[in-house]
């Protein structure tokens, strides 16, 4: 359960040291807000790190759209048959179903916010 989620019910406050941290291969994903963590029944939250010159693979979410902003980094994200190129400040809606992955075109760590509109993301491909 997310620190303090006994004094908000499902809502909480989350310290950066309570927040889940995925390892991949090619990064990591961090978790602030999900049914998982216990302090949303609809949304998930966290924020993606992809290492210079790597991607994540191409995946699909079958129970929810996303929203991607990105904080940091030069990425060419694909979403569906185009690919865009994104930096600092951009955001971009991937619907439900559609296969996606966001490749980091920097000598640095890309940073991006991604947003889920559920609190159970289901994942396809990863």
């Amino acid at each position: 359960m997310a620190a303090n989620a006994e004094l908000f019910g499902r809502g909480g406050y989350v310290a950066l040291s309570d927040v889940g941290v995925d390892p991949q291969t090619w990064g990591r994903l961090e978790w602030m807000v999900s049914g998982d963590i216990g302090n949303s029944d609809n949304l998930t939250v966290g924020k993606c790190y992809i290492q210079p010159h790597d991607q994540n693979p191409p995946h699909y979410h079958p129970n929810c759209d996303e929203v991607l902003h990105v904080l940091r980094g030069t990425i060419r994200h694909r979403l569906g048959d185009e690919y865009i190129e994104m930096s600092a400040g951009d955001t971009i809606s991937i619907p439900q179903g559609t296969i996606h992955n966001a490749e980091n075109l920097g000598d640095t760590e890309a940073e991006f916010v991604i947003i889920f509109s559920t609190a159970t993301r289901e994942v396809v491909g990863e």
